[in-house]
């Protein structure tokens, strides 16, 4: 287990106040990179649930921010992270697809998102590893 996941773990483990997708996935990556928690929650608020409109994944948004935030942004780099993502969910990154693909094989909605933000945290710690981000 890293200690990315287990803080992920711990913040959807938190009733009130809620972190949301973004929030859960970013978090975790924040300290390490100057920013506080605080201001992570803040910045993330307005990503969870799609955007707030059922667009992409809040667990890939944030996990997109916490890529930024280590000064990961090329190109390649994102397009690997986005393959591995629809690899994994039949070519979805949006919120609602990905919901309903979820529902159509009978699973609750917290377990899904639940597993959508470990997956982005377990990807964004590999690909912050690889390039040297992170010890």
């Amino acid at each position: 287990m890293s200690k990315y996941l287990d803080r992920a773990r711990e913040l959807r483990a938190i009733v009130t106040p809620h972190y949301n997708c973004a929030q859960s996935a970013l978090l975790p990556f924040a300290p390490e990179a100057g920013v506080s928690e605080e201001t992570a929650y803040l910045l993330a608020a307005n990503f969870g649930a799609g955007m707030k409109m059922a667009s992409v994944c809040g667990a890939i948004t944030g996990g997109l921010m916490a890529l930024g935030l280590h000064g990961v942004d090329d190109s390649q780099t994102i397009a690997y992270y986005y393959k591995r993502l629809r690899d994994n969910h039949q070519g979805q990154v949006d919120c609602a697809p990905l919901l309903q693909i979820n529902k159509e094989q009978g699973r609750e909605k917290k377990p899904h998102c639940d597993d959508m933000v470990y997956e982005c945290v377990a990807l964004v710690e590999e690909i912050l590893r690889e390039k040297g981000k992170i010890g």
